[in-house]
């Protein structure tokens, strides 16, 4: 089972999954020709990639704070079979690992709304799917998401935005904004103009959910940026300021998609750039 847990502090942190999927190999690193990229991501017979859905749980204060709710799962067999679909764990099968059941979770913090980050807010009968949490939203991804267009509009779809919205259980914030003592959003635009991370410190330990700032490990180089980011310039930005920022707190990393490793720390490589290193599990 993918459940990988460690202590931040008073916090104790834990991966979940929602499952694996593919994508293109050529949109996920954008202009990096395939001849590097397939050294660190081995594409398929279709030139996909695997990745997972890779939602984290932390536990503060007494508090369940779920950050993103996994892969929408009503798409159908086309939309499956597109991108390749193996529901081999779901987030709920973590949870009630955990003893938790969504009406534990506290605070849903998306950091943006792409299906294959908040494709569960909702249940199948499109009710929120975690009925007592408020659900963290940057004020500019809740519009885009309302005012999609031509180059964004296949990745929001309305079914699993609409309910919560009705339900008013959106808190939308602007910004940096901290949520419980210790626990930030901050906004970490380029994917899409309003993408949000999330910084836990604790005790003098920190902890960096990236969000699609940085999909995998395999992205860390920092021209390895994706086709699908609307604005990869602001990409590159946000990458130069906070990776050496990361690197120098010794933060642990989380990232969204990774299929191998759900934690690690930026090390600043004698090659320039930086090298993902494992992180010791307690």
């Amino acid at each position: 089972m993918w459940l990988h847990s460690l202590k931040i502090g008073q916090a104790r942190v834990t991966s979940l999954t929602d499952g694996r999927f593919r994508l293109d190999g050529g949109a996920m690193f954008g202009v990096v020709p395939r001849a590097l990229w397939q050294k660190v991501a081995p594409p398929d017979e279709h030139n996909r990639i695997q990745l997972r859905i890779n939602p984290l749980l932390i536990q503060l204060g007494g508090r369940n704070v779920l950050i993103e709710t996994g892969f929408w799962d009503r798409g159908g067999d086309k939309f499956e079979a597109l991108y390749a679909v193996e529901r081999d764990e779901t987030v709920f099968d973590g949870l009630h690992a955990l003893g938790l059941t969504p009406g534990d979770i506290d605070l849903v913090i998306n950091t943006h709304l792409h299906f294959d980050h908040a494709g569960r807010n909702v249940t199948v009968d499109g009710t929120p799917t975690f009925p007592r949490a408020a659900y963290v939203v940057q004020a500019q991804d809740l519009y885009d998401a309302t005012h999609s267009h031509e180059r964004n509009r296949a990745s929001y779809l309305s079914e699993y935005i609409e309910p919560v919205e009705r339900a008013g259980l959106f808190e939308i914030v602007e910004g940096e904004a901290e949520l419980l003592p210790g626990l930030s959003v901050i906004p970490l635009p380029g994917h899409n103009l309003g993408q949000q991370g999330v910084v836990l410190r604790s005790e003098g330990e920190t902890l960096v959910y990236t969000a699609d700032l940085l999909p995998t490990f395999a992205h860390l180089p920092y021209p390895y940026i994706m086709g699908y980011d609307l604005y990869p310039v602001t990409t590159l930005g946000v990458r130069k300021q906070f990776f050496p920022r990361w690197a120098a707190e010794n933060a642990i990393i989380a990232v969204p998609h990774d299929a191998h490793r759900p934690f690690a720390r930026l090390k600043e490589s004698p090659k320039g750039g930086y090298t993902a290193e494992p992180v010791d599990r307690s």
